[in-house]
């Protein structure tokens, strides 16, 4: 059994450090700093599908942190978020949060959660899964009243919801696992940190 230390979170996001907490999984959490916008441009011009650019930006995270962590296993993740044919960001201002959730109300709109580990010798093992999103017809009198609640947390998530909290009123129906709302597609990543050593069996 191979053992790495430390296992490093490649990320900044507040949700995907709590799944991992509460699943009492040790790790150091790393910021990176990624061009997230120009490797989208690149995937897109490339053609790689949504699934397959989350995972693109989940792998440039984790390789970012193993220049600092070169001996550890790296997590990496990401999220892209689509509705039909096009691509969605976080939203850059509040304004843009109201925006994007209007443009998501009475629709569905799907969720690419990706996660990799990066060891030493290389990528170890990608994943990524998709949540549908059922988003109801809600009143602008509800959105104000989130935004107004949330704050500039709708600015932190791709959607623009905050699911944690009120943001799940936003919703009529999700099929597909809720940590991979969050960002996290948990349970197939601790069943590879299993395999690669770092939990126990």
């Amino acid at each position: 059994m191979r053992t790495y230390k430390p296992l490093v979170l490649a990320t900044a996001s507040r949700s995907r450090r709590q799944l991992l907490e509460n699943a009492g999984v040790a790790f150091e959490a790393l910021a990176t700093n990624v061009d997230e916008d120009a490797i989208k441009v690149t995937a897109l011009a490339d053609g790689l599908s949504v699934e397959d650019t989350a995972l693109a930006l989940a792998e440039a995270k984790a390789l970012a942190a193993q220049s600092v962590h070169p001996n550890s296993l790296i997590v990496g993740a990401d999220q892209m978020l689509a509705l039909g044919s096009e691509r969605f960001d976080k939203p850059i201002s509040m304004s843009a949060a109201r925006s994007q959730l209007k443009t998501f109300r009475g629709k569905r709109h799907t969720l690419h959660s990706a996660v990799v580990l990066l060891g030493p010798q290389g990528k170890i093992w990608g994943h990524v899964e998709p949540a549908h999103i059922h988003m109801r017809d809600f009143s602008d009198t509800f959105l104000d009243r989130y935004l107004a609640e949330v704050g500039e947390d709708a600015m932190r998530s791709v959607g623009g919801y905050f699911m944690e909290g009120i943001g799940v009123q936003l919703f009529d129906r999700v099929d597909g696992d809720f940590f991979t709302v969050l960002g996290l597609p948990l349970t197939p990543l601790l069943g590879a940190l299993r395999k690669a050593g770092v939990l126990d069996q």
